[in-house]
């Protein structure tokens, strides 16, 4: 008999059709009572194929003594309660590694569109704009600095690209990467005060959340801009809601927010702030190779085979 698994989210059509072949799969997006829709399934589901964006607390946890894995599609685990997993000795995979280029790009496409006033520009030439003047001059990235925070696989991707476009890269993190030739700062308001561009690339949980606040921020300045292609709770988005509209803040690129979907209304009227939909992964190809590498994670479990990517 095949495993049984639940999903939640709902999940790219090719994905959930190779997992409706391995397992009997159970819609619990479908439902907005999860414990109820769980209740008759208690001693039948041992597996849990998850995304970003749907919450796997210690009470969905507790309503499953029967779990065995949670497999998620997405680099970040945020959305799992991994204590709760743990106690249980329940095996967590995510997909790290094949989202990396296309989060890089978007990190650095942000960097572009708010250093260069893209959105403004394109709209300048859609409502006609051009015909009466030319558009305001914008800043060069050649020569900027840019402080990483964070630098693992996805940081040093952004690194990567930003040295093309001729950037000086700096780094934060938990501690100096003895592989690493790029400037390590250990204190991140130093770091941010040394930077023209401040990108997050930081896991996200319980020990990031605010780790850039109110005085991070004021250290960027007004001159300096902050891309976020990590996760919305690694600012105090309050913080840099009102640093941004006071001026005290140069500028901001985000892909994502600390209640997604729902954006602060004040980011919305900024013309200085450029906004995407959380789509640093949303290429048709990296969401299938994310898709497989969760469900290979599945199939190893149940095979009794070591998981591919097993989250410490």
């Amino acid at each position: 008999m095949k495993p049984e698994i639940v999903v939640a989210p709902r999940l790219l059509d090719p994905v959930m059709a190779e997992l409706d072949t391995d397992f009997t799969v159970h819609a619990l997006w479908q439902t907005e009572d999860p414990q109820t829709f769980l209740a008759p399934l208690q001693e039948k589901i041992r597996g849990f194929a998850s995304f970003t964006g749907y919450r796997i607390p210690a009470e969905l946890i507790a309503a499953l003594p029967r779990l065995e894995i949670i497999a998620t599609m997405s680099v970040g685990t945020d959305h799992i309660d991994l204590a709760a997993a743990r106690a249980r000795g329940i095996a967590v995979t995510n997909a790290p590694d094949v989202l990396t280029d296309c989060v890089a790009d978007i990190g650095m496409a942000l960097v572009l569109m708010v250093a260069r006033r893209l959105v403004l520009a394109d709209r300048f030439v859609r409502e006609g704009r051009w015909l009466k003047g030319g558009f305001p001059l914008a800043s060069k990235i050649g020569g900027a600095t840019m402080g990483v925070v964070g630098l693992g696989r996805i940081g040093k991707a952004v690194a990567k690209r930003a040295e093309a476009f001729g950037m000086r890269i700096v780094y934060f993190g938990r501690h100096r990467q003895d592989d690493v030739a790029f400037p390590f700062f250990d204190d991140l308001r130093a770091m941010a005060r040394a930077s023209d561009y401040l990108m997050l690339t930081a896991p996200g949980g319980p020990a990031t959340r605010h780790l850039v606040d109110a005085s991070v921020l004021d250290a960027l300045g007004p001159a300096g801009v902050l891309i976020n292609i990590a996760r919305g709770s690694v600012v105090d988005e309050k913080a840099m809601a009102a640093a941004l509209v006071e001026g005290r803040l140069g500028g901001a690129g985000l892909d994502v927010y600390a209640d997604e979907p729902r954006v602060p209304e004040a980011l919305m009227k900024l013309d200085n702030v450029v906004l995407l939909p959380h789509l640093a992964s949303a290429t048709e190809a990296t969401r299938l190779a994310m898709g497989r590498l969760m469900i290979d994670n599945l199939k190893a479990h149940f095979a009794g085979t070591p998981l591919l990517t097993p989250v410490a």
